[in-house]
């Protein structure tokens, strides 16, 4: 949202989605996020189930590129063992997302390699 439409009297913490954030890492492959949701007191909410979230860095030729997804699991252990399909998942959908920018960067045209194209 654009700072000049930000109103504080319309901008209040949604109380009834509130979560604790803890972080583990490994300090090489990657970071994985539990948000257990809690109550307004802070205590846990037993109604909704916690997210975990992974993130991990890939080096690509314009550098090295942040990655973030949500990871199908119920515990940390499950999390850790699911993180690595995760991640392929989330970087196989930047490259397709990449392609499609490409695409329609190009018009969708495609113009074969040495090919002479007259235009009127």
């Amino acid at each position: 949202m654009p700072l000049d439409k930000l109103d504080p009297a319309n901008n209040r913490v949604n109380t009834d989605n509130l979560f604790r954030q803890e972080t583990y890492t490994d300090l090489g492959m990657g970071t994985i996020q539990c948000l257990t949701p809690v109550k307004i007191d802070g205590s846990p909410d037993s109604s909704r189930a916690a997210i975990f979230m992974g993130s991990a860095q890939i080096m690509t030729q314009a550098g090295m590129i942040p990655v973030q997804c949500e990871i199908p699991a119920t515990s940390l252990k499950t999390a850790c063992e699911a993180f690595p399909e995760a991640i392929r998942g989330a970087v196989n959908e930047l490259i397709e997302q990449a392609r499609q920018l490409e695409r329609e960067r190009h018009g969708g045209i495609v113009i074969p390699r040495g090919g002479n194209i007259e235009l009127p």
